[in-house]
Order: structure tokens, then C-alpha cells, then sequence
């Protein structure tokens, strides 16, 4: 009785220090918080590639699936040997996602950034010129109202002087030579580590993709070796929903954005605007960003083209409007459907929050991410009232004024 009593004692001794310890170390992190970020930070860098290498992996996973299977059902009948069969339907998975991978980066080096560059440069050289054919524009259009061209102008004017000044002092080499080698150097170290992140990340990218079926094998494990059979069925469930949601959606966006960014594309083309490339460029990109990434690539698109010709500015946003519309009505549903499983408010809600405090990665990934919370606290919460016997339906809830606590009715 005495060592059962020792036991729970020191059970709640250890059990209390460990939330004083965890008390301290919460209050610490809150304390010294910037040096928590930057030695989370300095973490990421060094995983740098690894991180790489696993978005790489996930991405480039649907690929892998596809082909190592059909490769094992195409080589069913003439390879005997399972063993010998999976290794060789392995290595063939692996070239093609590799393939896909060399194609991608090979299509933006070749095809898509020369054109970017080109655009770059050619906006930066017409400035002058698409600076006074704008403001000619301006003073037409307000020629009837001189009180508000004076304004306009002014503002128009300043803002032209401060861009100007801004590339002439990035290319303007002899008063800022020192800037400018000091900025040339660390930009050479940064790439060389971005390439090597890169090609390290390859290679993590073609070990995961074969080792992707044996890691999840060993987490299972690990989960039915530490938790109950129903709580690590429950565990094994919920990574199942978290998958799909964040595979389905992120992959389904970057084919939505891919498509959108082609269409922008044959379209500008068609009606002959200009920065062609670099402004589909921009749109696909921006359209990853649910809700909000329209707006972000059609204001510096409009811009762009505002310099060239103000008419072509507006027929470019009507465009943009339409495109969006019809991806955000046809295509998206399509692609994605309701992957997520969540309202339109909460999508705003997710992007805000989530963008403010991890920048454009959160948005992109801060949808996903509260479906998944979403579901799991409607789970949680649905739990409970079936353990006190009351209605998990929310329709029940509407207009409730209180429960009877012994007949268990619902009184409206």
C-alpha cells in the first residue's frame, strides 16, 4: 500500500515539474522571441535543402505514384520476380519524375525568363518616353477640370521623378561602386547556395520519393507502438484527411494557376498587349494566392501596361475580371472541388491571419491548413456532445434558447 502511494507520488511530482518546466520555457520563448525566430531561422538554412527536397517530393509525388504503377502492371507479365519488379518499377518512377522536374525548370530558363528579362529591361528603358505619353493622357482626359489635372499632375509628376531617381541611382556605377560590388557579391554567394540547396535538394527529392512508402510504414508503427488501437486508428485517420486536403489542394492550385497563367497568356496575346509573358507570368503565379492573388497581379500588370497605353489598361483589367471569373466559377471547382471544406468567410479569415504571420508562404498554405483545424475542433466538439447525449446537428442550435436538463429536449 506504502510503494503504491510512493508511486503516485512521485507520478504528480514528476508530472508537476514538468509543467513548471514547460511554464518556464513557454514564458522564455515569449521573452526572448526574436531569438527564438532567428534560431529558427538559422535551422532553416541549414535544412535548407531538405526542405527542398521534401516539397520537391510532394509535389512531384502523384507522378511518382502514377507511373511506378503503371509500370508495375505493364511489366507484370514479363517480370516474374516481385522483387525485381518493384526495384525496376522504382527506377523508372524516379527517371520520370526527374524527367518532369528537368522539363519544368528547363521550360522557365529557356522559354519563360528570357522573356521576363526582356520585358524588365525594356520597361526600365522606356520609361521616359511612357512617363510623358501618360502624362499627355492625364491632361487630356481632365482638360475640362484644370483644378484636378494640377493635382493629379503633381502627384504624377513626384512619383515619376522618384522612380527615375531610384534606376538611376541602381545604374548609375561610379558613385555607388562600393554598394554595388558589396550587393553583386553577397547576390553571387546567395545563388551559388540557392544552387546548392537546389541540386542537394534533388537528390533528397529522389530518396524520399523511394523511401516515401517505407517512412510511412515506420510512422505507423511508432504511432500503434505508443497509443491505444483506437486512438491510433483515430491518429492515423486524421493524417489520412490531413493529406488529402493539403495534396489536394495545393497540387489542384498549381494546375488552376498553370492553367490561368496559359490562358492570360493565348489571350493578351490575341488582343496584342504588352509584356505578354511577363504579365501571364505574374497572374499565374499570384492566382496560387486563393482570394486575393487576382487582385495582387492584375495591379502591377495594369501598371505596366498603364505605361505603355492607358486605353489597353482597361481592356486588360476587364480581361483579368472575365479569366477570373471563369476560373473562379468553372475551372477551380473543377480542379480542386471542395477540397477544403470550408466557407468563403473562413477562406478570407485563413488568408488573413495566416498571411500576417508568415508572409505570402501563409497564404498560399493558410487555407488548407484551417480546414484542417476546422475539422478537427468540429470532430472534437461533435465528440463531446454525443458523450452528453445532445444533438451534434448545428441546425438544432439556430435559434436555442436553452435544454431541459432532465427530459434533454430543446427549447426554442
Amino acid at each position: 500500500m506504502n510503494t503504491h502511494k510512493f508511486r503516485d507520488y512521485i507520478y504528480w511530482g514528476v508530472t508537476a515539474l514538468l509543467v513548471i518546466v514547460t511554464c518556464i520555457g513557454a514564458a522564455l520563448m515569449f521573452i526572448r522571441w526574436q531569438s527564438v525566430c532567428g534560431m529558427f531561422r538559422y535551422l532553416g538554412r541549414i535544412l535548407a535543402p531538405v526542405t527542398y527536397g521534401a516539397v520537391l517530393a510532394y509535389l512531384l509525388a502523384p507522378v511518382y505514384n502514377r507511373v511506378r504503377k503503371w509500370t508495375d502492371y505493364c511489366l507484370d507479365r514479363y517480370v516474374s520476380p516481385c522483387g525485381a519488379r518493384t526495384a525496376l518499377a522504382k527506377a523508372i518512377a524516379t527517371l520520370a519524375s526527374l524527367l518532369v522536374l528537368v522539363l519544368v525548370i528547363t521550360g522557365l530558363i529557356w522559354l519563360i525568363l528570357p522573356k521576363v528579362f526582356d520585358s524588365i529591361a525594356g520597361i526600365v528603358n522606356s520609361i521616359p518616353s511612357s512617363a510623358a505619353r501618360v502624362a499627355l493622357w492625364i491632361e487630356t482626359l481632365f482638360a475640362d477640370y484644370p483644378d484636378i489635372e494640377v493635382t493629379v499632375m503633381r502627384v504624377y509628376n513626384q512619383g515619376v521623378e522618384q522612380l527615375v531617381s531610384w534606376v538611376q541611382s541602381t545604374t548609375d556605377l561610379i558613385p555607388n561602386i562600393e554598394k554595388v560590388i558589396t550587393g553583386v557579391y553577397t547576390s553571387v554567394i546567395g545563388v551559388v547556395s540557392l544552387v546548392k540547396n537546389v541540386l542537394i535538394g534533388i537528390i533528397v527529392m529522389l530518396y524520399l520519393l523511394n523511401i516515401k512508402d517505407t517512412l510511412t510504414a515506420q510512422a505507423k508503427k511508432i504511432i500503434y507502438s505508443l497509443f491505444s488501437l483506437p486512438v491510433a486508428n483515430d491518429m492515423v485517420e486524421k493524417w489520412r484527411y490531413i493529406h488529402k486536403v493539403f495534396g489536394g489542394f495545393i497540387i489542384g492550385k498549381l494546375v488552376d494557376s498553370l492553367i490561368i497563367g496559359i490562358l492570360t497568356f493565348v489571350w493578351l496575346t490575341i488582343i496584342k498587349m504588352p509584356y505578354t509573358v511577363l504579365i501571364s507570368v505574374i497572374v499565374g503565379v499570384t492566382n496560387i494566392i486563393p482570394f486575393f492573388g487576382p487582385f495582387i497581379g492584375a495591379v502591377p500588370s495594369a501598371l505596366l501596361i498603364l505605361l505603355v497605353n492607358p486605353q489597353k489598361c482597361l481592356w486588360f483589367l476587364v480581361s483579368i475580371l472575365v479569366i477570373q471569373q471563369l476560373d473562379g466559377n468553372i475551372i477551380g471547382p473543377k480542379i480542386l472541388g471542395n477540397s477544403t471544406g470550408i466557407s468563403s468567410f473562413w477562406v478570407l479569415f485563413s488568408i488573413l491571419v495566416f498571411g500576417g504571420v508568415m508572409g505570402p508562404l501563409g497564404m498560399i498554405i493558410g487555407v488548407p491548413t484551417f480546414a484542417v483545424i476546422y475539422r478537427l475542433t468540429a470532430e472534437w466538439v461533435n465528440k463531446k456532445l454525443k458523450k452528453r447525449e445532445l444533438s451534434t446537428a448545428t441546425d438544432d442550435y439556430g435559434d436555442l434558447k436553452y435544454i431541459d436538463e432532465d427530459k434533454k429536449t430543446y427549447v426554442r
